[in-house]
């Protein structure tokens, strides 16, 4: 369970930066579609090497999706405040 807890973080806190640059590029471009999926490898393969079973892909995807939404509010905020 502990290497479940561990994918989980290392999910969020990957996608966090990656959400923080998806939200400076236009929707749907090609740099857009990059930061959104470049995270997904390293993540199932974190997966796969700690031997996290399939059932748990879900629960891992909407981590990741957090996390690129606390990233893109995280530059939102922060450029509200700067400009």
């Amino acid at each position: 369970m502990e290497s479940l807890f561990l994918v989980a973080v290392v999910t969020f806190l990957l996608n966090l930066p990656f959400g923080w640059l998806r939200e400076g590029v236009k929707k749907f471009s090609f740099l857009w579609f990059l930061y959104v999926h470049i995270p997904i490898p390293f993540i199932i393969a974190m997966r796969i090497g700690l031997g996290i079973p399939w059932k748990f892909a879900p629960l891992l995807i909407l981590i990741a999706v957090f996390g690129q939404y606390v990233g893109a509010r995280l530059r939102k905020r922060t450029v509200a405040v700067e400009g």
